[in-house]
């Protein structure tokens, strides 16, 4: 009788509550080898995993705030498609670039001529494959500012995640976190929400990750997986902080992986860095956990 009771009772919460996913186990023995190659690491660092196939996840920090450094453009995509899909942009709208758009850098938009024209969606490839910044908030001011992204955050259930930059309001959320803030588990949810087509609509969610899949950025974390593997990633980085996040779509495996990292003793630029080194080390052990047949 207690056993009917009690499954009666899980049956009614899942109905009141369809969200809740019923058979996301904790993979505790993938989380104590991920803790393992966390050792000695001279910083603070959050993980999120997500096994597609086999709904196992780890979670290491997953709720502590992070800086987005340049995962901030995800969200900044977000507003621009919702835009395009609303009518009042067009993706391959001509656009005209002035020098006072300049952040200054090595970007690739910041060498053009005050005056000439470029298509949204060559502005667009710039923020996401190379992670333009002038590009970036660029389209950050065309999507309708932080603000606006922020909202459509919100309607994701992205509570943490925002827009720092040139918002309103968030001038303290800014000295803290730069750019954007956000934590591994959001961030890894928003990539999966473009896997299940759950942002805007279906065919702008595939749209979107298919632009997410042209990353010029690939020596770190996707650098231990194979070229012929579909990989959708957005990193991000700063003095005190590298961050990650991919979806892996391989023959054998589906899974979504984010890792932040914020206050690094190790500052340096070089390929050596404590934290590209790791994220490199959490991308070779997740693609050999999840490929031993």
């Amino acid at each position: 009788m207690k056993q009917i009771i009690t499954g009666f009772l899980l049956i009614l919460i899942f109905i009141t509550f369809p969200d809740i996913s019923i058979a996301q186990r904790t993979d505790k023995k993938l989380t104590r080898k991920i803790q393992q190659i966390l050792v000695g690491f001279r910083g603070e660092v959050g993980i999120y995993v997500h096994d597609l196939r086999k709904n196992k996840t780890v979670a290491i920090n997953a709720d502590s705030i992070f800086p987005t450094a340049s995962m901030v453009k995800i969200p900044c995509l977000i507003g621009l498609m919702d835009k395009i899909e609303r009518g009042e942009l067009q993706y391959h709208k001509e656009l005209i670039y002035k020098d006072s758009l300049l952040y200054p850098g090595v970007d690739l938009l910041g060498s053009f001529k005050s005056d000439e024209k470029i298509e949204l969606s060559k502005v667009l490839m710039l923020m996401l494959t190379m992670s333009d910044n002038t590009a970036s908030l660029w389209l950050q001011s065309i999507a309708g500012t932080g603000t606006r992204i922020n909202e459509l955050m919100d309607s994701l259930g992205m509570k943490i995640t925002r827009v720092n930059s040139r918002t309103p309001g968030r001038e303290n959320n800014r000295a803290e976190y730069g750019w954007g803030q956000t934590t591994p588990y959001e961030m890894a949810i928003l990539m999966e929400k473009f896997v299940k087509g759950e942002v805007i609509n279906k065919e702008a969610s595939s749209k979107m990750l298919r632009l997410l899949g042209r990353n010029y950025w690939d020596e770190e974390a996707i650098s231990q997986i194979p070229s012929d593997v579909f990989i959708a990633s957005k990193s991000g980085a700063i003095d005190a902080g590298r961050s990650e996040v991919l979806f892996i779509n391989g023959r054998h495996c589906r899974y979504i992986f984010c890792i932040c990292t914020n206050h690094n003793t190790d500052q340096t630029w070089a390929e050596n860095n404590e934290a590209w080194v790791l994220s490199r080390k959490l991308s070779r052990l997740l693609w050999e956990c999840y490929n031993k047949n």
